[in-house]
């Protein structure tokens, strides 16, 4: 069986991964989409397409690399669509994962299974809340995974967050 995880992962953060880790619990292999992948440089979106999929290769480790494929999905700009679009992206899938309400009720409405992700101290971890900690010097490793943090200081995340935030 097979699952969908989509995100945007701007950052990837420890709550995307206890997601991560959570559809692994659930199914065989694990299709993870990377949401908005043709935006990048602007404030919702800081960080490209491929930076995310290095953040996220980087923190999983070799059994879960084994059950995951990453594919890149644009935004479509026809929310009616957009399910579909990912279709003609992803292979076959069996369960959608998600917590975000727009994308669930656009799957539900498809009739697809869904299962909420449970969310990780969503009040700290965030990616709106760690970009923001990044750019006023605020302690924010803790709240990513290595893999994560050494992709962000690679990229000089600062320096490009401080110019868009």
């Amino acid at each position: 069986m097979n699952g969908l995880l989509i995100g945007r992962y701007q950052p990837f953060h420890k709550g995307h991964l206890e997601a991560v880790i959570f559809g692994l619990s659930k199914v065989e292999n694990l299709w993870i989409g990377i949401g908005s992948s043709n935006k990048s440089h602007e404030k919702r979106n800081p960080f490209t397409a491929d930076e995310r999929k290095e953040m996220i290769l980087s923190s999983l480790d070799s059994k879960m690399l084994e059950r995951v494929k990453i594919f890149f999905v644009p935004d479509t700009g026809d929310h009616e669509k957009w399910t579909f679009h990912v279709d003609s992206i992803v292979p076959k899938y069996d369960i959608v994962f998600s917590n975000d309400n727009f994308t669930i009720t656009l799957y539900k409405k498809r009739e697809k299974n869904i299962i909420e992700v449970p969310l990780l101290d969503r009040d700290v971890i965030s990616g709106t809340n760690i970009r923001e900690m990044i750019v006023s010097d605020k302690d924010w490793s803790d709240l990513v995974p290595e893999g994560t943090k050494k992709a962000l200081l690679k990229i000089d995340a600062k320096s490009r967050l401080s110019k868009i935030l």
